[in-house]
């Protein structure tokens, strides 16, 4: 085999390229292959040998002419090395690759990080030491809680949770044989994170307490709070309430296992559903320095007709109502029933009641007396500006409007009434002292009302509550002096005879009650009473059904009091009496008090009236109207 090294390529015929002047002719010195070469013995060429003839054969041939390489060699040659440095790369990674392997076998895999605490690379006990050494102070460190907008803190050791050590690491994994694997371990990181171990029970009633008593909680809406100022004369400060969102933890089982899986991280988020308030916090900002604060700067007059009313600034406060809109601003509101109460009683003098036309008897004939209109304040019209006018530094106050007050029945109704002649009339006897009293100041209240045709007359719509200041007094409830005694009482008198003249006028019933037991000054079964025995208010009433209006005259003298229907006549009317049945006994009570006064006793029975209506012209019965009374016994009294 030829040796390039040593043989270059020749041509056995090189004479031609030399005489055509092809190609340069290159005279080779002789050469002696074996003169360089190591463990080869020189040879002379002088000394006789096995290959005297080729050589001096070689020798005789003349000059030896070299060509340069072709195309095709010098590719062959530049693979050859290309293979040869390749070759040497992957042998050397592999033999890089082996002894990396070999050196890492049972460790922890490179990059490997637990919790942040770097391992990679570690045998498996001493990556075990390092991270309880590094972690194990951790553990009873308070796990931060973020949930919603509550930031607190979870104690790990009463939450029930601790750490697998040897589980952590198996997390690890092995050493991978993937040599791209182990070559990018060189230069990345990987978090394996902790195993955790917990008791399930202890967790979830630790994170179910951390909900209830610090992450869940209910939504405060922006408002503003007005609190009195101690120590001085109405004077209040107002105090923006900043919103919060309502939240409550979604699922207690979820946050129990975000806790245990990331109670070593740097914290944990809990899920939780959110109520966001309307108002926001520059919403109620603005409602507070720009309203609420400017009207409680000092009180705000109101001035009316001939009088003045002051509010105080406790007064405006108690009376603002803040509601929370949809574009976050906080609305002002005014009770203006608040203010209304407080103003009232400083302004009523500065109203005047429509008084009503009435008839007048004067020698017992009636005429009428003219209606006066009145003025009353119209409070939604006066406080309609309150808030603009509260709000102004200057403090100009408020103007109190008023309405003019119609009298209920005017003089020119009062004049076409018809009212000319006495429709039912009644007296009733038999009452002194306080009784005679009381008797006497409801019949001036009554004298001379005027009942519109379809109208109905309340006696105590009328009178309203029996007060000193009108002229009652003190007396016993029942007309007979018997029973606790009360402001007003033996009232009844008049309720009795103004039933009757009522009874006789033709008139509607529209609600009456008797007394329980049966007093004989008064017709059987044609009795009414204003108090039951505790002292409470029972009302009379009837009501105008005819087409022309009546008046009602009443008057006292001594102990006789007499009621007088006027009107237009319709009908004659008469009662008739049935007798008495269903009777019982009076019965005996034995008296012991010192002032025990002996009294009659009276049966109880049942009674019917009934009341027949004629007409005036003909005479002919119209109609019968029958009522059934039962009075109850009352016992004799018998003293000790």
């Amino acid at each position: 085999m030829r040796d390039e090294h040593y043989w270059p390529d020749w041509d056995p015929d090189p004479q031609p390229a030399a005489r055509t002047g092809e190609m340069p002719a290159v005279t080779a010195a002789p050469l002696d292959p074996w003169a360089d070469s190591p463990g080869v013995d020189r040879v002379d060429a002088t000394d006789p040998g096995p290959g005297d003839d080729l050589v001096e054969e070689l020798l005789d041939a003349g000059p030896v002419v070299i060509p340069p390489p072709t195309p095709a060699g010098r590719f062959r040659r530049g693979l050859g090395r290309t293979l040869m440095v390749a070759g040497g790369t992957v042998a050397l990674l592999a033999l890089l690759y082996t002894v990396d392997l070999v050196l890492t076998v049972g460790d922890v895999p490179r990059g490997v990080t637990v919790a942040g605490v770097d391992v990679g690379g570690m045998e498996r006990n001493k990556a075990e030491s390092k991270l309880r050494r590094l972690l194990e102070p951790r553990l009873v460190e308070p796990v931060p809680v973020l949930a919603g907008d509550v930031e607190t803190e979870l104690d790990p050791v009463e939450a029930g949770l601790g750490l697998d050590w040897p589980g952590t690491l198996e997390q690890a994994g092995n050493q991978p044989l993937d040599p791209v694997t182990r070559v990018a371990s060189l230069f990345t990181t990987r978090e394996v994170g902790v195993l955790t171990t917990a008791d399930p029970d202890t967790l979830r009633a630790a994170v179910a307490e951390l909900a209830e008593t610090q992450l869940d909680h209910p939504l405060i809406e922006g408002t503003i709070r007005i609190e009195d100022v101690p120590g001085t004369d109405g004077l209040v400060q107002a105090a923006a309430v900043e919103p919060r969102q309502g939240q409550q933890v979604r699922d207690l089982d979820t946050a129990a296992k975000l806790v245990r899986d990331g109670w070593l991280g740097a914290g944990v988020e809990i899920p939780v559903t959110v109520t966001p308030p309307k108002a926001t916090a520059a919403g109620v900002r603005a409602a507070l320095d720009g309203v609420v604060n400017p009207m409680l700067a000092g009180p705000v007059p109101v001035r009316g007709e001939g009088g003045e009313a002051v509010l105080k600034p406790s007064v405006v406060g108690a009376a603002l109502r803040f509601a929370a809109q949809d574009d976050g601003s906080l609305q002002v509101q005014l009770d203006q029933s608040e203010l209304r109460d407080v103003l009232q009683p400083q302004l009523a003098a500065t109203e005047v009641p429509g008084k009503n036309a009435q008839i007048v008897f004067t020698e017992d004939r009636p005429t009428v007396r003219p209606s006066e209109p009145g003025r009353s304040i119209n409070w939604e019209k006066t406080l309609a500006p309150f808030v603009e006018v509260a709000r102004n530094p200057e403090r100009p106050g408020l103007r109190v409007v008023y309405d003019v007050e119609q009298p209920e029945v005017t003089t020119e109704d009062a004049e076409k009434f018809g009212i000319k002649e006495v429709i039912g009339e009644f007296s009733t006897t038999g009452f002194d002292g306080d009784v005679a009293r009381n008797v006497a100041a409801i019949a001036r209240e009554v004298d001379g009302a005027i009942i519109e045709p379809g109208a109905t007359f309340s006696l105590e719509g009328h009178t309203g509550p029996r007060t000193a200041s009108q002229g009652y007094v003190t007396a016993p409830v029942f007309e007979d002096g018997s029973g606790p005694r009360v402001i007003g009482g033996g009232v009844s008198q008049f309720t009795t005879t103004l039933y009757n003249a009522a009874y006789f006028a033709g008139l509607k019933d529209a609600g009456h009650t008797e007394h329980v037991q049966y007093f004989d000054r008064y017709p059987v079964a044609r009795d009414a009473r204003s108090l039951a025995e505790d002292g409470s208010v029972v009302d009379l009433a009837f009501t105008n059904d005819g087409d022309t209006g009546i008046a009602i005259q009443s008057e006292v003298s001594g102990g006789s009091v007499t009621v007088r229907i006027w009107g237009t006549k319709r009908f004659r009317v008469e009662s008739s009496t049935g007798p008495r049945t269903e009777v019982t006994p009076p019965g005996i009570r034995l008296g012991t008090q010192p002032d025990c006064t002996p009294e009659p006793g009276t049966p109880g029975f049942s009674i019917s009236d009934t009341r027949i209506f004629y007409d005036l012209e003909t005479g002919a019965e119209v109609r019968r109207e029958t009522r059934n009374v039962r009075y109850a016994a009352k016992p004799a009294v018998y003293c000790r």
